[in-house]
C-alpha cells in the first residue's frame, strides 16, 4: 500500500493471435493512465510524462486534459489549471493504443512441433521464447489442448512444471518467471493423437509489473509554485487473448 498522496495506476492489456506455421494475425496492445489523488494539497498538479519513441502508440488525452501541453511538453494537466483534480476517486487520464502485423514486435513467441507417428503416437515439441528482454513475465501459463480420452501425456522433459487438466482435455505448461534470465525453453511430452491440428490452438496467459509500453514519468509539479511532490507508480501488463491457432 502507497503512502504517498499522489498514485499513477497504469494497465496495459494485449490481445494476439500468431499462426501455428508463423505470421502475426493481428497484436494489439491498449493502455490506460488512471490517476489517483488522496490528498486536496495535491489535487492541482501536472505530470511530466516521457512516452517512448521505438513504436508508433497513438495517445489520446481525455476531455479536460491539456491536449496542447501533453503534444508540446509531454505534461499531464487540465485544461483549466486553476481546477484540482478530483479527490479520493480515480481519473482516467490517457490512453494509448499499439496494433501490428510485425511477428519482431510480440513479447513471447511460442513454437509447437506435433510430429505423428505411425502407431498412433505423437511427439510434441514446444518451445517459448521472450522477444522482448525488457520485459519480466510471471505466472505465465500455457495451455495446450490434447485429444480426450487419450490417457495421459508423457513428459519427456520440461523446464518448468506442468498439469494435465483431463476434464478440459488440456496440457498446463506453467513458468513461473520468464525474463531475460530465463528467456527460453521447452516442453516435449508423447501421446495418442491422431493429427497433429489435435494440439491447437494454443493459449497463452501472463501477468508483468513492466509495461510493453515503456512509458516513464519524470516529475509531479505543483500547478502553483512549481514545487515537486511525490508519487508512485504501479504497472500492470496481462493478457486479454494470446493464442497460437
Amino acid at each position: 500500500v502507497h503512502s504517498e498522496t499522489i498514485q499513477i495506476r497504469v494497465e496495459e492489456r494485449i490481445a494476439l493471435t500468431t499462426q501455428r506455421d508463423g505470421g502475426l494475425k493481428n497484436m494489439e496492445v491498449k493502455g490506460d493512465l488512471q490517476l489517483l489523488i488522496t490528498d486536496p494539497a495535491a489535487a492541482k498538479v501536472r505530470l511530466q510524462v516521457r512516452t517512448p519513441q521505438d513504436k508508433p502508440f497513438q495517445f489520446k488525452t481525455h476531455p479536460n486534459v491539456d491536449k496542447k501541453l501533453f503534444a508540446a511538453e509531454n505534461m499531464i494537466g487540465l485544461k483549466d489549471a486553476a481546477r484540482p483534480f478530483p479527490v479520493n476517486v480515480e481519473t482516467g487520464v490517457l490512453k494509448w493504443r499499439f496494433q501490428t502485423t510485425d511477428e519482431t514486435l510480440i513479447p513471447l513467441s511460442i513454437n509447437c512441433w506435433p510430429s505423428v507417428n505411425g502407431d498412433g503416437s505423437c511427439d510434441v515439441n514446444i518451445e517459448y521464447e521472450l522477444e522482448d528482454a525488457t520485459l519480466e513475465l510471471t505466472d505465465v501459463c500455457i495451455a495446450i489442448p490434447v485429444p480426450p480420452n487419450a490417457g495421459s501425456p508423457v513428459v519427456g522433459s520440461i523446464d518448468g512444471e506442468y498439469r494435465h487438466d483431463s476434464r478440459n482435455a488440456t496440457l498446463l505448461w506453467e513458468v513461473p518467471v520468464i525474463d531475460k534470465n530465463n528467456a527460453s525453453g521447452t516442453l516435449e511430452f508423447s501421446m495418442a493423437a491422431q493429427n497433429a491440428g489435435q494440439f491447437f490452438p494454443i493459449n497463452l496467459s501472463f501477468v508483468s509489473t513492466k509495461p510493453y509500453c515503456a512509458i516513464e514519468f519524470g516529475e509531479a509539479l505543483a500547478t502553483e509554485g512549481g514545487q515537486s511532490m511525490p508519487f508512485a507508480v504501479d504497472f500492470s501488463f496481462v493478457t486479454d487473448l494470446y493464442e497460437i491457432v
